[in-house]
Order: C-alpha cells, then sequence, then structure tokens
C-alpha cells in the first residue's frame, strides 16, 4: 500500500512542477522590445538580431584598384586617389531583411554620390547592397575577429556588391510579426510587428494614465494566417493591492484578431487605495510557437475611487426589472377591467360577478331545470305574465271592495 501511494505522491508533485513552469514561461518570459535603433534585422524564422553595438563599425577592403570601407549600418564609400565616392547611406526604413542560402541578412545603402549616376536606381544615385554571411567567409579569406569583407564586385560605376561576414550575435526572442496593438483599431503605439514599442517596454511617468481615466480600451490585430495563435492576455499589478483590475472585451475571451476584425482588450481599473508611485499594469498576450507579446501600462492613483460601480449597475438593473413587472401587470389589470365593464357592467347582484352565469346553467342542468337561479329581470318578467294572463283571487276581491265602497259612500239610493 505504500508505494502506490508515494507513486501518486510523486505524480501529483512532477504534475504541480510541470505545471508552475508552463505559468512561468506564460508570465515571466521577456517580451520582445524593439532595439533602440534601426540596426536590427529579422531572420527567415523571425527571431531578431541587433547589430545596435555595430554601428559605424568600419570593415575594409584592399582592392587592386581602389579600396572600399564599408561603415556598418552607416554608409558605404570608396577610397582612391581622385577621393572618396559615396555608395550610399543606410536607412533604417526597410533596408535590413533577411536573406536566402547562405546570405544571412541582407542590407541596402541608397542616395550615394550623383556623380554621372542621377538616372540610376530610380534616381538615387550610386547604391551599395551588403550581403552579410554568419560565420566566416566561404573562401577562408579572414577568420576570426569581427569578421571581413569577402568580396567586392562592381555591377556598373553606380552600383556596388559587396560580401561581409560577420559573427552573427546571439539571437533575441522570436518575433510573432504583424501583430499590433494600440488605442485605435488602426494605430500601434504599444506594440508594432510584434515588438513592443519604446514607453511602454517598461514604467514610464510620461506615459503614464490619470487617476481620472477609469478605463482604457486596446485594440489587437494579427496577420489572419496566425491570428489563431493568439491567446488570452494576462494581467499582473504591482503592487498587488489598491488597484482594483477587470478586463473584458472579445481579447479578453481569447477571441481571434485580424487586420480587418481587431479584437478589443477593455481594462476597467479603479483606485481603491492612494499612493504617490503609480501603479504597474503589465499586460501579457501569450503566443503560441512564439514569444509572448509584453507591454507595461501606468496608471495613477492620486485619490480612492468608489468601488461600487457593480452595486449602482446591480441596483440599476432591479429597478428595470420592477418597472417591467410592474408595466406588465398594470397592462393585465388594465386589460382585464375593460373586458369585466364591456361584459358585466349593466348587470347587479350576483349576475355582476364574473362566472354566476356559467355556474347558474351549470346548476340548472345538474338540478334538472326545477330549481334554477332566476335572474331578477326573469322575475320581473313571470310577474308581467301572470298579470296579463291570470286573474288573481286577491285582485278581484280587492276590485270588488272598491266598487262596494264607492256606492256606499253615495247619495240616495
Amino acid at each position: 500500500m505504500g508505494k502506490p501511494l508515494e507513486q501518486n505522491e510523486e505524480m501529483r508533485c512532477l504534475l504541480i512542477a510541470v505545471i508552475s513552469v508552463v505559468v512561468f514561461q506564460a508570465i515571466g518570459a521577456a517580451s520582445v522590445v524593439v532595439p533602440s535603433t534601426g540596426c536590427y534585422a529579422l531572420d527567415n524564422s523571425s527571431r531578431i538580431y541587433d547589430f545596435s553595438s555595430w554601428i559605424g563599425y568600419p570593415f575594409e577592403y584592399d582592392g587592386q584598384d581602389t579600396d572600399l570601407v564599408v561603415r556598418f549600418c552607416k554608409d558605404v564609400e570608396t577610397r582612391s586617389q581622385p577621393g572618396y565616392v559615396d555608395f550610399g547611406r543606410f536607412d533604417k526604413f526597410n533596408y535590413f531583411v533577411a536573406g536566402s542560402g547562405d546570405i544571412k541578412f541582407v542590407q541596402e545603402y541608397y542616395n550615394g554620390d550623383l556623380l554621372n549616376c542621377e538616372k540610376s536606381v530610380d534616381k538615387m544615385g550610386r547604391t551599395a547592397q551588403v550581403n552579410i554571411i554568419c560565420g566566416n567567409c566561404p573562401n577562408g579569406r579572414c577568420k576570426g575577429g569581427l569578421g571581413c569583407i569577402c568580396n567586392v564586385t562592381f555591377d556598373s560605376t553606380c552600383r556596388a556588391l559587396v560580401e561581409l561576414a560577420v559573427p552573427c550575435e546571439k539571437s533575441g526572442g522570436r518575433v510573432f510579426q504583424g501583430f499590433t496593438v494600440g488605442f485605435h483599431p488602426r494605430s500601434w503605439e504599444i506594440v508594432y510587428n510584434g515588438m513592443t514599442q519604446l514607453g511602454f517596454e517598461k514604467a514610464h511617468n510620461e506615459f503614464s494614465f490619470n487617476t481620472e481615466q477609469t478605463h482604457v480600451v486596446l485594440y489587437m490585430t494579427a496577420v489572419a494566417s496566425l491570428s489563431g495563435f493568439v491567446q488570452k492576455p494576462i494581467v499582473k499589478v504591482s503592487p498587488e493591492q489598491g488597484l482594483k483590475i477587470q478586463l473584458s472585451g472579445s481579447a479578453a475571451t481569447a477571441a481571434a484578431p485580424t487586420t480587418l476584425s481587431p479584437s478589443s482588450l477593455i481594462i476597467d481599473w479603479a483606485c481603491e487605495k492612494a499612493q504617490g508611485m503609480p501603479y504597474e499594469v503589465q499586460v501579457t498576450v501569450p503566443v503560441e510557437n512564439y514569444d509572448p507579446v509584453q507591454f507595461t501600462l501606468v496608471k495613477k492613483c492620486d485619490y480612492r475611487q468608489s468601488v461600487s460601480g457593480d452595486d449602482a449597475t446591480r441596483g440599476w438593473a432591479i429597478f428595470g426589472i420592477l418597472c417591467c413587472i410592474f408595466i406588465v401587470v398594470s397592462t393585465l389589470f388594465c386589460s382585464g377591467w375593460f373586458i369585466y365593464k364591456t361584459r358585466f357592467g349593466n348587470q347587479r347582484g350576483l349576475d355582476a360577478l364574473p362566472g354566476m352565469t356559467i355556474l347558474s346553467a351549470c346548476l340548472e342542468t345538474v338540478s334538472g331545470g326545477g330549481h334554477s337561479y332566476k335572474r331578477p329581470e326573469d322575475a320581473n318578467s313571470n310577474f308581467a305574465n301572470q298579470v296579463s294572463w291570470e286573474q288573481h283571487p286577491g285582485s278581484s276581491q280587492g276590485a270588488t271592495r272598491r266598487t262596494s265602497e264607492t256606492k256606499y259612500g253615495s247619495i240616495g239610493t
């Protein structure tokens, strides 16, 4: 008996440990924050590589006719006896993307020297394309260090192709590309392309919400084909006591957000305790097969707010129900009174009671018709018939007495 109990206890502990790990990963996993510079890229598996620390680092190539220098994430230029010729400058928008095959990333440098290149590449002057290889050059030109330029070719006097080998730094988290979070259905102030924007990666007083703002609505969008990966948001408040949080909206039920129909997350918060330091509200959106999307909102509580909103709402609901009941009862009462006045308004006595006609008919049927209940008009009708068609002894005696009395009082007989 002892061994099965011990095995069950071990299985229970193992299950608790697994659940704890899953919850910790869902809540405590670090989010992907957009780098402070544009010198970063996402590879083909959506993992982010941040080269911000390499900005401006020079990679030199000694050629026969000219020397070429790539200043990482800045510009590309050639150096020769006539002087320096600019082959483009780095633009943080759209010019650092994933490559294919042995090429890990591709950098584009535009808007270089215009001399004799005014009409090349959409009038952007001299341009350069830098193909980045993670590791060493295929020809073994350089090994170790921060890398080197493996090869340089010129498509024309206005276009340079550079092959650069670098030891790619450790990749970051896996970004859920295309996912946005904003304060409007078509905005992305908080999260853009799966990365938390600066200002919401941690608590910032300049991005805080005032005490008077009792709720905030967030809108989420995602690529339709991947929207099913988005799960229910998790909210964590620091300090844990003093700020009441309630979630509602379609996102709170894990509804799939799309660009055409964004999901909404409504955060209702009320200050139960005033304090000088604002509250940090950390919102985590777990995404299947990707690192979670996480951002922080800041709520100020300069004074205590009433938290009886639910009771007030419940009171209004009860009042509305009572009003409906009153209206229905009043309608039924008025309708019944109208029917009663229409059918029994001209009757008197017991006949004015509803159902007396039916009861009378039933009694007459049961008794055989001999002792039925007579209505007043029936009695009056019978009396009239008797007077008209029958002569009662009392009536004739009265008439004779009146005649004799007349004669008794006359004079001269």
